[in-house]
Formats: structure tokens, C-alpha cells, sequence
């Protein structure tokens, strides 16, 4: 099935891009589809479950995207590193602005406490965009890694390859609790059993457009590649500490979170070391 999984990449990795994604997108909404069996949820276990996302998103920041970004660079000593650390660097700083423009609101978090354009918009709005900025450079990190893939040839495209397949199965499972974590809430507001499924896995369609993007300029503009992957975990990395992690520890279940991200982070580094 890998080897399969891994031909069709080489021949077209633009659409195993997409399909990767659709793939991610497509667990964030059998995890939103968990509103209509519960009819609620307990805190903790929600905190558990964005503590497992920030471990995995952590988790594929080093070891599918700036690693591969590092060994990619040309140099030595610190002009190795130039390209990763500008890349890491732009990545936090496109999701830094798109934050404060946004207008957005995190789980477990008040209406008062919104971030970006102050805006009217309903609080269900505001949940929705917060899950879909998140969402974003997740997308962005499968679309690189397979289009980084078509500039390769030999061993080094198979890795990527299956770099990209490593990521894509761990966005999954992070995006399967996510999607519960945003339509339970989401319920809890008043909002229908239905409309809390739509907005749930609405929220992750930006996936596969961000990495149907991501796939193409990487694929097009072949030296951009180091810096493009290290964009890609600057802005996991934004998201993991200024979102994430935040709404997890406003409750009395921080240490279950912190357990949960380790948890998502064992995964996440087993399956690129494991299938790699």
C-alpha cells in the first residue's frame, strides 16, 4: 500500500497533495461528526485533545519540516541554518499578522476576549474562524513536503515522499479530536447538532487549498524549497503556542493537556522516524 501510495506521489504530486489533504479534512469532519453521538462532552477531555494537537503539530514542525528544510540548504555552520531560520522566522510573522487581522475567537475563551478587527460577527463566527486559521499552515505543511517532493529524484524523493505521508496521517489524527473539540463547544454554545457538524469540518477546508498552493510554488520555484518548509513550522509553531496551548491551561486540567501533547508528540515523531 506505501509503495503504491508512494508512485502515484511521484507521478503526480500536486494531486496526492490534494487527496492528502482531503484526507486530513476528512477526519476533522468524522471528529465534528462525534456531535451527534454525545450530547456533551467533559472539559477535560477536551483539553486532553488540543494537548494531543499541539504535540503533534510540534512534533511535525522539527522532524518533517525543518530538518528536511536544514538538510536541503546549501553551506556550512550557520549558512546552513540562514534559510531555515528565515523561513521559520516568515512563518510566524504571516500568522502574527493574519492574528491581529482576523477576527477570531479560541476555544474556552469569552466573547470579550476576541482577537483581531473588532467585528459584531456571532460568537459561533468567531470559534469557526479561530479552528480555520489553525488550520491553515497544516495544509500548507502537506502541500510543501509533496511538492518538495517533485523537484527530487532517486532516495531522497521516495523520503519526502513518504515524509509527506508521515504528515498527513499524523495531521489526521490530530485533526479527528479537533474536530470534536470544535463541534461539541460549539453545541454547548446552542448551536444545532447539525450546524455544530458543518461549522466543525468546515473549519478544515482550508486544508487542501493551502496545500494544493504550498505544492505548486515549491513544485515551480524550486530554491524557495528550505525556505518554504521552514515557513510552514514557523507558523504550527505560532499557532501551537499563541492558541493552542493557551486554551488549554485555563482550566483545572493542565496536566491532562500536558500529558495529551506529549502523547500527540510520541505519535507524531513515531510515525515519520517509523515510516521513514
Amino acid at each position: 500500500m506505501l509503495d503504491q501510495l508512494v508512485e502515484f506521489a511521484r507521478e503526480k504530486p500536486i494531486l496526492a497533495a490534494f487527496y492528502a489533504s482531503l484526507f486530513t479534512w476528512g477526519l476533522t469532519a468524522a471528529g465534528a461528526a462525534l456531535v451527534f453521538l454525545f450530547k456533551k462532552a467533559s472539559r477535560a477531555v477536551l483539553d486532553a485533545m488540543l494537548g494531543f494537537t499541539g504535540g503533534v503539530m510540534v512534533a511535525a514542525s522539527f522532524w518533517s519540516l525543518l530538518s528536511p528544510a536544514i538538510e536541503n540548504s546549501e553551506g556550512e555552520g550557520f549558512m546552513k541554518v540562514i534559510p531555515a531560520a528565515t523561513g521559520f522566522l516568515l512563518g510566524a510573522l504571516a500568522l502574527f499578522g493574519m492574528d491581529k487581522l482576523l477576527p477570531h475567537l479560541h476555544i474556552n475563551f469569552k466573547k470579550s476576549e476576541a482577537e483581531g478587527v473588532k467585528t459584531n460577527w456571532h460568537r459561533t463566527t468567531l470559534l469557526v474562524l479561530a479552528i480555520t486559521l489553525h488550520n491553515i499552515p497544516e495544509g500548507l505543511a502537506v502541500g510543501v513536503l509533496f511538492g518538495a517532493a517533485a523537484t527530487m529524484v532517486g532516495v531522497e524523493q521516495t523520503e519526502m515522499i513518504i515524509a509527506a505521508i508521515s504528515l498527513a496521517i499524523g495531521i489526521g489524527i490530530q485533526n479527528f479530536p479537533e474536530g470534536f473539540a470544535v463541534s461539541m463547544p460549539l453545541k454547548r454554545e446552542g448551536v444545532s447538532r447539525l450546524k455544530s457538524f458543518w461549522y466543525g469540518q468546515l473549519s478544515a477546508v482550508v486544508e487542501p487549498i493551502a496545500a494544493v498552493l504550498g505544492a505548486v510554488a515549491v513544485s515551480v520555484f524550486t530554491p524557495i524549497l528550505p525556505y518554504a518548509l521552514a515557513f510552514a513550522a514557523g507558523a504550527m509553531i505560532f499557532v501551537v503556542v499563541e492558541e493552542v496551548i493557551p486554551e488549554t491551561q485555563r482550566d483545572k486540567y493542565t496536566d491532562l493537556a500536558t500529558m495529551g501533547f506529549i502523547g500527540g508528540f510520541i505519535v507524531m515523531m513515531s510515525l515519520d522516524v517509523g515510516l521513514g
